[in-house]
């Protein structure tokens, strides 16, 4: 697959499935019923989605690119579509990592403790990530392209994946009667996701995974998806969301969980 065309494809993946989940779940399968514009929440969160647009176009896309052009790994002998289906397994393994990571180190949770503070999450919360988090995150995920010789296109393919799947885990959905229940063992779905943002830490600390359940089955972080309308979501020990201002602060203020 060429650049142009994984870039493409990535692009694709970001407008049409923010739209997508964004009119599902305030016209058709809404999930918790809220208001379908609360005004502070959506300019909260879409602040964020615009630093996460800018942070990838001055950020991580250039650092993506220059460590696919300076891999330290040996590439993989394999015929291409066994290579990038391998590429796609390693890069979601490494994102699991990633995540896990973010909640048991401190320093990483200060960042991403801003993801978690959104007590009504839906698609816009795909998005709402501190731009710390965000450079951190890209120069962890350079150390494993430049690792494994992984190229720009099988990244930007993995992206435009992820994008869709992240959209989807996060929004405030009710999938048609049994499909929750079927998908659930094999795939993250908008229940388990919702079990990983529930307001209690032993929840909040499980399925990690972005697209698949494989992970967290296999390394014991796996909780069954249990969601209920009325769950409350957030930060175990947080009395609710923060302004604008005080998220975008809050990482170099203090650490650990809380207040």
């Amino acid at each position: 697959m060429g650049v142009e065309l994984a870039q493409t494809a990535k692009l694709v993946a970001f407008v049409a499935g923010l739209a997508v989940f964004f009119i599902l779940e305030r016209f058709a399968w809404p999930y918790a019923r809220r208001p379908l514009f609360n005004k502070s929440h959506l300019l909260r969160n879409g602040a964020f989605v615009l630093t996460t647009v800018l942070a990838s176009r001055w950020w991580v896309v250039p650092l993506t690119l220059a460590a696919t052009r300076t891999p330290v790994g040996r590439p993989l002998d394999l015929p291409e579509p066994l290579l990038l289906a391998v590429h796609l397994i390693l890069l979601d393994l490494a994102l699991y990592v990633w995540h896990r990571l973010n909640h048991e180190i401190p320093f990483l949770w200060r960042f991403h403790e801003i993801h978690h503070r959104d007590a009504h999450m839906d698609s816009t919360t795909a998005l709402r990530f501190h731009f710390g988090e965000l450079m951190l995150s890209a120069l962890f995920r350079c150390g494993v392209i430049m690792l494994l010789a992984i190229p720009f296109a099988h990244v930007l393919l993995y992206e435009a994946l992820v994008v869709v799947c992240i959209f989807f885990h996060h929004s405030n959905i009710r999938l048609p009667t049994g499909w929750e229940r079927r998908l659930s063992p094999y795939i993250i779905t908008p229940g388990l996701h919702w079990m990983h943002h529930h307001k209690k830490r032993i929840d909040t600390d499980s399925n990690y995974g972005v697209s698949i359940v494989f992970w967290d089955k296999l390394f014991g972080t796996y909780t069954p998806a249990a969601r209920k309308p009325d769950m409350p979501l957030g930060v175990e020990g947080t009395k609710g969301d923060l302004s604008l201002k005080k998220l975008m602060m809050r990482p170099f203020q203090r650490a650990g969980r809380g207040v």
